[in-house]
């Protein structure tokens, strides 16, 4: 199905993961977090974004059936599009770029497993994004860093590192031309593949509460930063 817009504005949210690294056999994405699936933190995130987006999830086709007795059963009515995604996360940003068919679009992709992403953050993505061409969401290393050299390692200047999140957003021209190379192994996120069709990168400011649920351990965290939050 194509969709469109009135505002231009679109989120990819892609849930391709699996449960691997939380030792569990259910994708992390449909984990409790203050017992609401992670995903649906993710969703409302966007839904309450000044930007309106309309959102796209894009998720493994065994896990479809999942999704929607997931929405039946937490009252969840946000409205979104499912598709299916593909075999790796280069092939689900391109299918849920395919069903866009606004030139004019500004486009965030979002990884579902990160809940904590503000409105604001998404906000100026979107504002920055549509003035500067694409807008990627980083925060500055606090740790030092160090690069292995052969079977050495180096000191980098702490300053000069980023820690790359999501959301990452961008024109749709941009998108569409950026996924049109073929695949390659070295495309880590969207940002790279953006810059490797010879577009220089923008970085905002992220936050450091934006962390990606990765390990059993992140929950605790989440629901901690969570649970700090003024109630709505």
């Amino acid at each position: 199905m194509i969709v469109s817009s009135s505002n231009n504005n679109y989120a990819i949210i892609v849930a391709g993961g699996s449960g691997t690294r939380m030792q569990t056999t259910l994708p992390k994405q449909f984990l409790l977090l203050n017992e609401l699936p992670i995903l649906m933190h993710t969703m409302q995130a966007f839904y309450n974004a000044k930007a309106k987006p309309q959102l796209i999830l894009v998720l493994h086709a065994d896990y479809h059936e999942l999704w929607l007795n997931l929405c039946a059963r937490y009252n969840f009515t946000l409205p979104h599009q499912l598709i299916k995604g593909g075999e790796t996360r280069f092939h689900s940003v391109k299918s849920g770029l395919n069903i866009i068919e606004d030139t004019n679009a500004v486009i965030a992709i979002h990884d579902a497993v990160r809940p904590l992403t503000t409105t604001s953050i998404i906000d100026n993505s979107f504002n920055y994004a549509a003035g500067h061409g694409n807008a990627i969401t980083a925060i500055k290393s606090r740790d030092s860093i160090r690069q292995m050299q052969g079977d050495h390692s180096v000191s980098l200047l702490r300053d000069d590192i980023y820690l790359v999140q999501t959301p990452q957003t961008f024109k749709w021209s941009l998108l569409k031309k950026a996924y049109d190379q073929p695949y390659d192994a070295k495309f880590t996120d969207d940002a790279s593949v953006v810059e490797s069709s010879g577009v220089k990168i923008n970085l905002i400011e992220g936050s450091y509460e934006n962390i990606k649920i990765t390990f059993p351990e992140d929950i605790a965290i989440a629901e901690a930063i969570l649970n700090q939050k003024p109630s709505a």
